[in-house]
């Protein structure tokens, strides 16, 4: 509906300021800029990382307005399901014809954990 609405070449602030606004008409809880510790050596280090959206404490969105998606950008919503403790994230990007081009589902697994862990690839 956002999308539709707003079309693509807008900032990512103002689509993320939308969307919660969509999710939480459709009764959805909506947490935005919500803070990610990172834990080194078990010190908590406030790096000032935030995760655009939190959807019923379950699903993490990271939201773009870039002219395509990068695998930066994956590796980005994968750190942030890790740091988190989550296992489900959308990468949400809004600079496209059509809304399904920019969309992409992440799970993180305990595979793709292991491959990270090694060095390998996301996908």
């Amino acid at each position: 509906m956002v999308h539709r609405t707003l079309g693509p070449g807008l900032l990512e602030s103002v689509y993320e300021q939308c969307l919660a606004c969509e999710l939480g008409v459709r009764g959805l809880s909506v947490q935005r800029q919500v803070a990610v510790p990172v834990l080194y050596r078990d010190i908590r280090i406030n790096a000032g990382i935030r995760m655009d959206m939190v959807v019923n404490h379950l699903i993490v969105i990271e939201i773009k307005a870039c002219e395509r998606s990068l695998p930066v950008h994956e590796a980005q919503l994968l750190t942030y399901l890790k740091l988190s403790g989550h296992h489900l994230g959308l990468l949400i990007n809004f600079n496209v014809p059509r809304i399904k081009d920019g969309l992409r589902r992440v799970v993180l697994s305990s595979h793709t954990l292991a491959s990270w862990r090694l060095g390998g690839s996301f996908s």
